[in-house]
């Protein structure tokens, strides 16, 4: 079982490897962009542990998306200072750590990886199509909806 130091640990880790990140992409002073960090940071520690805690086994991004939404909806006391210091994030800059993280653990197992066979590949392609088409289509009846298009 994964402790919650150790969860706080690899979200500093992330978090200061995003400002980083952020910084040489976007060119947004780390500085400037440290309490967006830190709430992104806070609600990523905050969901994690919701998903330990309440008995319903629901992954952990699950709990951290709703209590993203929850904090940024316009009802929510505090939800313009929230965005307003996370703005300052960069969210491409932010990939870059989970990203690389995914490439390390995926070459750790890459001998069970090449069992998989070239199928695996063919698999991918389609998901990865028909993820990109969903959101295509989503897009454009929300764009629709809401008179942009």
């Amino acid at each position: 079982m994964v402790r919650g130091k150790d969860i706080a640990a690899i979200l500093a880790i992330v978090c200061g490897v995003s400002l980083i990140g952020n910084w040489i992409a976007v060119s947004i002073d780390p500085i400037q962009a440290l309490p967006g960090m830190l709430i992104l940071g806070l609600i990523s520690l905050l969901g994690w542990w919701l998903s330990t805690i309440l008995p319903w086994k629901l992954p952990s991004i699950v709990y951290i998306s709703l209590i993203g939404i929850l904090f940024t909806t316009p009802w929510t006391p505090g939800s313009e200072w929230i965005l307003s210091h996370t703005n300052n994030a960069n969210f491409l800059a932010l990939c870059t750590p989970i990203l690389a993280y995914a490439g390390i653990s995926i070459a750790k197992d890459l001998d069970q990886f090449a069992k998989m066979s070239w199928k695996i590949a063919i698999v991918a392609m389609f998901v990865l199509s028909g993820t990109f088409i969903g959101s295509c289509i989503i897009a454009h009846i929300m764009l629709k909806v809401t008179g942009k298009i």
